[in-house]
């Protein structure tokens, strides 16, 4: 559905390769156990994956959206975990190619897999609202220190680097912001609690508590106070639509296993499959349009994002919410056409099912984001 160039496919490939060797192999213990996914995440460093979306003149491959998308969706169709917190790296690194040779060095050393890393936007204090940090920075000679309470940090002890967010020292509003690169060995900072979430139980979306973390003017990641423009203008898009395919992918996984189960499955009584009743087959085929439209809905954005289209802004709003809100649809129909297979783990569509709730929660949630789209919609400021 991606529609790729010979280069794009052979990444692609590349990625599901790696996946299948590497990925799918560790899934269900990561989730078990709620551990992180070191072999994942080691194997596509390895592979050169942390550089997808690193300049080549830094030695990475280059790509851009749609690339991401294709492999998100399939590295999501295996391990939902490790597909996210691929995604949260490239987002961060995105913020990184927009600054410029200050970050050459990380960007080389994430093509050369590293260098992990990862958004700590939200805090505490302002919960979902990730574009307006409570935390503000106060400016020291060189530099900054910054003490913050960040909430739901992907990868939280496990990555080399850390976009974080805080009110600029000389602003007045939230909104006026900065973002800055924060290594894993500056001081200060600091796991705050564990991660055992319900679902993407392998993401290590711990709260980070950063205490006087001092950090250097050249770690700057957008001009004074445009802290807001890089989240949403830079970053943004490859949240929202990183975020929709992994939601398409975990759609595309849960589709794949009840349609095995239902055409494996069988009543020996009646001599028939479970495909044999109609009620089971309708939901399957509820679950196949659901996957569609949502994947048409992200090639549509794809396409008005790289074309330039006015419709770009808005279908970026709402591609998130499209690919979670379908994710929950499309994972209850599963595990209600598989029944008691799926409810006692026997096929693994309760790890799609939890996973597939993350999405719809995760900031801007989808309630936020309906919010957004209907600012924009009646002609108004997003943040208003």
């Amino acid at each position: 559905m991606y529609r790729l160039n010979e280069e794009q496919n052979e990444i692609v490939a590349k990625a599901i390769a790696v996946a299948d060797e590497s990925i799918a192999p560790h899934a269900a213990d990561v989730d078990e156990k709620g551990r992180y996914p070191t072999e994942s995440m080691g194997a596509l460093g390895e592979s050169g994956f942390l550089g997808l979306n690193v300049s080549k003149e830094y030695g990475g491959m280059g790509q851009g959206l749609r690339t991401a998308c294709a492999v998100l969706d399939e590295l999501a169709k295996r391990c939902p975990s490790t597909a996210m917190i691929f995604k949260m790296h490239l987002c961060a690194i995105a913020a990184y190619e927009a600054t410029g040779k200050a970050m050459s060095p990380y960007l080389k050393a994430a093509a050369a897999g590293a260098h992990l890393t990862t958004l700590a936007w939200s805090e505490k204090g302002s919960r979902s609202h990730f574009w307006a940090p409570v935390s503000k920075a106060e400016a020291v000679d060189g530099g900054v220190r910054v003490s913050a309470e960040k909430s739901w940090v992907t990868s939280a002890g496990h990555a080399q680097g850390y976009c974080i967010s805080t009110q600029w020292a000389q602003g007045s509003a939230p909104t006026e912001s900065m973002l800055y690169l924060m290594l894993a060995d500056d001081a200060g900072q600091k796991v705050a609690a564990p991660w055992n979430g319900m679902g993407m139980r392998g993401n290590a979306s711990s709260p980070m508590r950063l205490e006087g973390v001092e950090l250097p003017a050249d770690r700057a990641l957008s001009p004074e106070g445009k802290g807001l423009d890089v989240m949403l203008g830079i970053v943004l898009p490859w949240f929202q639509l990183g975020n929709a395919a992994i939601s398409n992918g975990i759609c595309e996984a849960t589709v794949g296993a009840t349609q095995r189960h239902l055409t494996a499955g069988r009543l020996e009584h009646l001599d028939a499959t479970l495909a044999s009743l109609p009620t089971l087959r309708a939901r399957l085929a509820r679950m196949r349009i659901a996957t569609d439209q949502a994947r048409a809905h992200l090639l549509a954005t794809l396409d008005a994002a790289e074309s330039g289209s006015p419709a770009a802004q808005l279908l970026v709003l709402e591609s998130k919410t499209v690919g979670a809100e379908t994710a929950l649809r499309v994972t209850d129909m599963g595990m209600r056409a598989c029944g008691g297979a799926a409810f006692s783990k026997h096929i693994g569509l309760d790890r799609y099912f939890r996973d597939a709730r993350a999405a719809s929660v995760m900031a801007p949630t989808s309630d936020v984001a309906c919010e957004f789209i209907g600012r924009a919609l009646c002609g108004m400021e997003l943040l208003g």
